[in-house]
């Protein structure tokens, strides 16, 4: 197969991942004869020094050319610290996501057996955690409406019902490739907008009978994650909510250097770990790439490449399994291994296995 990926290095730690992404995914095209060529462009903070836009217009070129993006992450402290700054990283991502119709990111949530250690929850609640979070991209407060005064500000969380049956529709597709749960998470005792999510899933539940549905209120959900993340197969929500709790699920596999993602719509579909920049961190070869390289895995997966995506991931099981990491999932006295070692080994396996 010939794929054309967009390449979104991003900000801080971003170059330094992405290279190793596109590593193991070279890696996969000589194993498996395939042919990958790459387009390279600007996002976040790099963009804006460069163009002044977070998103230029070249790189949504780039993106609409492409089969796939690759992206890494964006951000940089000089944003973080200024309040009143108009123009912000973290827009490029959004931007993105509108322009190329990214309604969808997909979330999947694992524990690896060698580090269960990691988690802050006791290895007996969350061993044999496998789930996947669906998370509504292009609606709710991020888009909606706002104001901003210096006595008053508003954000509007609005949905429309074409919004809300095409996330369920995500998640009623993946329940039925998996255990067959879809649980849809709200707050309808209180918000007008969640009431919506609650009928439209209601109806759609009625079309999908071999599909099991449940309705829990984000509180409950958030407090069910760390009680009892095995009982989760199929969550799906809204984009404010989905934001806050896919990262509470990071606290699963015991760190967000391990958790992937995909965001999905009409236009190219976009893959990148969940963590962002750590911009303190560029440059020193201690970032992790494994979320960054399953991403890769993702994206073959997405073209239907189940066993090259298999490859990738049995790659990163066996540098967990071997101790081939980098100091974030280390143990104290263990070797250290830099971002490149890691990326290179997974890179090397993929090939032998």
């Amino acid at each position: 197969m010939k794929l054309h990926i967009a390449l979104l290095p991003g900000d801080g730690i971003g170059p330094e991942i992405s290279a190793q992404g596109v590593a193991v995914m070279n890696a996969v095209a000589r194993r498996f004869g395939h042919e990958l060529t790459f387009t390279e462009a600007l996002v976040g903070a790099a963009a804006i020094d460069a163009t002044g836009n977070p998103f230029p217009e070249q790189t949504y070129e780039a993106c609409a050319a492409a089969d796939a993006v690759l992206f890494s992450a964006v951000g940089h402290p000089r944003y973080d610290a200024d309040p009143t700054a108009t123009v912000r990283p973290e827009q490029g991502l959004l931007a993105m996501r509108k322009r190329l119709g990214l309604y969808a990111n997909i979330r999947p949530v694992q524990t690896f057996e060698g580090l269960l250690h990691l988690s802050p929850l006791r290895p007996d609640v969350v061993r044999g955690a496998d789930f996947v979070c669906i998370r509504e991209l292009t609606g709710g407060m991020y888009f909606g409406e706002k104001h901003e005064g210096d006595d008053e500000a508003w954000d509007t969380n609005r949905y429309t019902r074409p919004e809300v049956e095409r996330i369920l529709a995500v998640a009623y597709a993946y329940a039925a490739r998996r255990r067959g749960l879809v649980t849809v998470v709200d707050k309808a005792n209180v918000l007008a907008s969640s009431r919506l999510w609650r009928k439209v899933g209601a109806e759609m539940a009625a079309l999908h009978p071999d599909v099991r549905t449940e309705y829990m209120y984000v509180d409950n959900a958030a407090m069910r994650l760390v009680q009892e993340p095995t009982h989760f197969d199929v969550l799906v929500t809204e984009n404010t909510f989905g934001d806050i709790l896919t990262d509470e699920g990071s606290c699963i596999s015991g760190s967000l250097g391990l958790l992937p993602s995909a965001s999905v719509g009409t236009g190219t579909p976009v893959f990148e770990p969940i963590h962002g920049s750590w911009p303190q961190a560029a440059g020193k070869d201690i970032a992790n790439p494994l979320a960054q390289i399953l991403s890769a895995a993702m994206l073959f997966e997405h073209f239907g490449l189940t066993a090259e995506g298999a490859a990738v991931r049995r790659a990163v099981d066996a540098s967990i399994e071997a101790g081939v990491r980098t100091p974030d999932i280390q143990p104290a006295g263990a070797p250290r291994y830099g971002t490149r070692e890691v990326g290179a080994w997974i890179a090397r396996q993929v090939g032998e296995q």
